[in-house]
């Protein structure tokens, strides 16, 4: 039995911000049903009730955290400098590979979603994660103005962002590829995607 964590008065959003951070631990660390709320509020220094109380339970809980983990920060996508596309994406997927490696256990449990399986509100955090993932991969390619063909491309660069989970796990898991391989891989992948695939597919239509 581990003693318990003091308890110190926190503001509301301080509190749940640090709930959070304490679940992000566990669950990176370990599956979903070796969690329990119990765990985490004597991680946190708080009441079992106060865990319920902001998220409701457990499984609202780990939604968030897997919200959280995979949508993709804004900062990947800010203040890119005003130079060329090739170095503008080569930045965004740097920063990219930043947040994953930070916390590589919990992505590759998000993008596994074996934990409470494929439902409703995990779908919708999915899909949610790849537009707004489609948003900074145009932005970094200063495509976000793109009018024609508009919904071909977002499309691919949605399923753009499938090989990139796989491609995650070859990575981190499989030790198949070093972060550099993956860094040109995924670079040039999409450079090759928005500046040849995307242009044939819309002569082609």
């Amino acid at each position: 039995m581990q003693p318990p964590v003091q308890r110190r008065r926190l503001e509301p959003d301080q509190r749940r911000s640090e709930i959070l951070a304490v679940a992000r631990t566990l669950f990176g660390e370990r599956t979903y049903s070796a969690v329990s709320v119990a765990e985490i509020a004597q991680e946190a220094g708080v009441a079992r009730g106060l865990v319920n109380h902001y998220f409701g339970g457990k499984r609202q809980l780990y939604l968030e955290v897997v919200r959280r983990m995979l949508i993709v920060p804004a900062s990947v996508a800010e203040n890119l400098p005003r130079t060329t596309i090739e170095e503008r994406i080569s930045i965004c997927v740097d920063r990219w590979l930043d947040v994953v490696e930070r916390d590589k256990e919990l992505w590759l449990s998000a993008i596994g979603a074996e934990a409470i399986g494929q439902d409703r509100d995990t779908e919708q955090i999915l899909l949610e994660a790849d537009e707004v993932a489609t948003d900074h991969i145009l932005q970094a390619a200063m495509m976000s103005d793109v009018v024609e063909g508009r919904t071909e491309l977002r499309a691919m660069v949605r399923a753009y962002g499938s090989m990139l989970k796989a491609a995650s796990r070859e990575w981190l898991v499989r030790g198949a590829l070093s972060r550099a391989d993956l860094h040109v891989m995924l670079t040039r992948s999409v450079l090759h995607l928005l500046r040849d695939v995307f242009p044939a597919v819309r002569a082609d239509s």
